[in-house]
């Protein structure tokens, strides 16, 4: 960790100054954490700020300060902080009890939530995390197919197990990670992001592919976007030559619209991971998709077809209060509101943004779609009109590192001392609860930004 400590930095040192307590929890976690962290995506230099409460688009951390949040339970959070019909739901199942290791009615209301919205959803199996129902789907795959292969896209990221564990932020060249065994590896084939023609050439260039496997708008809830032909075109590829498609809508589900992104693309894959929104900001997974890919967890079907069934636990599979809290926010989902207000509410705040780098002189530029808002910090000094920037203008690599200017660190932070907290990416997502005052104040933040970076000589 470099030292920022002992800095001419007026950013960092107003930071430091306004998280005091943070600093002190944090050198605490170093002792005991790897890292002080539980989540990679929170580590930050000099250190990450420490939240005690928060509350619908807002929260607070633990030197009282108060942050507009676009970090959003990464993207769980679609109806904000503590929407009270979830928690009153919680409340409510926590006076019932927590684990029953039982089969309980709120599972069967849940699933069938599930089902009546994403339109893949013939049956569901619940997990505890995205990571767990992409692993799973996986695992189907192979089992119906009796084929070994997975097909992935450089970028996309589908959690932190084996079969993933590379290709989305390195090691693009199938080469695995620490941990990670060769024979894992070896049978996952890399393909590069929207290129069709590429990818049905690699479909055709071997037998043995069980699956393929992408974020159906593109790399980080289309942070590096994908278009709908390419979906469409993927799943026509797949569907001829009987591979399995999956969908990761662990973000995208319930987000993009009430059904996912498979609804609002119309492009119905075979298997669909879900997680996030689906727990309504609670723990919790699932794997939904065609019955006859299910039914190699089922033991009835086991015994008539006289095959072997894939054997899966987990202790807290739908458990009751991740299934309460799932239950009412997908009841509040169901309409579409809350995704069009989200969504609403990112596009204007991109604009909003634009319009500052535009009159600060800043080639920089806010893009997204749907509900996700992300900062090309343009490293490779583009010349860019933020107010006509076209992020389908630029291919994926481009994008991938439009995010690595040496100052987005300090872009960062400067915004988290002016209120705004935001991910690493740099990016995050807007809820529901978003107000026309929150985007004001995030506009205003990021010119305050932009001003403290240019005293700095950082821009």
């Amino acid at each position: 960790m470099p030292d920022t400590r002992h800095t001419n930095s007026k950013i960092i040192a107003a930071y430091r100054q306004r998280t005091a307590e943070s600093e002190a929890l944090a050198s605490r976690a170093r002792q005991v954490l790897p890292s002080g962290i539980v989540h990679d995506s929170r580590h930050l230099h000099p250190y990450p700020i420490y939240v005690n409460r928060a509350e619908a688009s807002h929260k607070w951390d633990i030197d009282g300060n108060e942050y507009v949040d676009y970090y959003g339970g990464h993207g769980a959070l679609l109806l904000g902080h503590n929407d009270p019909r979830v928690m009153e739901a919680v409340h409510r199942q926590l006076d019932r009890g927590t684990h029953y290791a039982a089969c309980h009615e709120l599972e069967l209301r849940w699933a069938e939530l599930v089902q009546r919205l994403v339109p893949c959803a013939e049956r569901v199996r619940f997990t505890s995390s995205g990571t767990e129902a992409n692993l799973m789907a996986l695992r189907l795959a192979r089992a119906h197919t009796g084929k070994s292969v997975l097909v992935r896209f450089k970028g996309h990221f589908h959690g932190w197990q084996d079969h993933v564990a590379f290709g989305y932020d390195g090691h693009f060249d199938g080469s695995p990670t620490p941990g990670v065994l060769e024979g894992i590896a070896e049978h996952v084939l890399i393909a590069p992001p929207d290129d069709l023609a590429a990818s049905v050439a690699l479909l055709d260039s071997r037998d043995d592919i069980a699956a393929v496997i992408l974020e159906p708008t593109g790399a980080g809830f289309g942070w590096s976007p994908m278009s709908r032909e390419f979906v469409a075109g993927l799943r026509e590829a797949t569907a001829e030559r009987g591979i399995v498609l999956i969908f990761d809508e662990v973000v995208t589900g319930f987000r993009v619209s009430p059904g996912g992104a498979q609804a609002h693309f119309g492009v119905t894959p075979d298997l669909t991971s879900l997680a996030k929104i689906l727990a309504g900001g609670l723990p919790g997974g699932a794997v939904v998709g065609r019955r006859e890919i299910l039914d190699w967890l089922d033991f009835e079907q086991a015994e008539i077809i006289g095959r072997e069934k894939i054997q899966h636990q987990g202790t807290f599979n739908a458990n009751p209060v991740s299934a309460a809290a799932g239950i009412a926010c997908l009841e509040i989902v169901a309409d579409g509101e809350a995704c069009a207000t989200a969504t609403a509410r990112a596009q204007r705040l991109q604009a909003m943004i634009n319009r500052v780098f535009a009159e600060e002189g800043v080639p920089w530029a806010a893009f997204g779609e749907h509900s996700a808002v992300y900062f090309f910090t343009n490293p490779g000094g583009l010349d860019i009109d933020p107010m006509r920037f076209d992020a389908a203008s630029l291919d994926a690599d481009s994008l991938r590192v439009g995010g690595k200017h040496p100052a987005v660190a300090k872009f960062r932070l400067a915004l988290m001392v002016n209120g705004v907290d935001i991910s690493g990416k740099p990016g995050g997502s807007t809820s529901c609860k978003h107000s026309d005052e929150d985007l004001d104040r995030t506009a205003d933040a990021v010119r305050k930004a932009v001003v403290m970076l240019k005293e700095e000589d950082e821009l």
